[in-house]
């Protein structure tokens, strides 16, 4: 039995073929620590902790995935997001 390697597009490639999108959260600096916690419990439903963490990986580095799912799954909370000031994005 052979295996593949995982790379990023392997994991895009699965990603389009099951409909799997993830909604990207990016740093920016106007938003405070507490408010983007609070966003990712409240339109997320993380726990605090996972919030915290999802807030610390954004603030050094850039970007994190905040959820996946379908994509009419998560629109609704990308909307709610955007509207709470935060920038994020759906990728497929």
């Amino acid at each position: 039995m052979s295996t593949k390697e995982i790379t990023k597009e392997n994991v895009e490639e699965i990603q389009q073929v099951i409909g799997r999108s993830s909604l990207i959260l990016f740093n920016d600096d106007f938003n405070t620590f507490d408010h983007v916690i609070e966003c990712l419990v409240k339109y997320c439903k993380h726990s605090p902790e996972a919030a915290e963490q999802c807030a610390y990986i954004v603030h050094y580095h850039g970007k994190c995935t905040v959820k996946y799912g379908a994509y009419e799954e998560l629109k609704p909370k990308c909307i709610a997001l955007l509207d709470q000031g935060l920038s994020v994005t759906i990728e497929a």
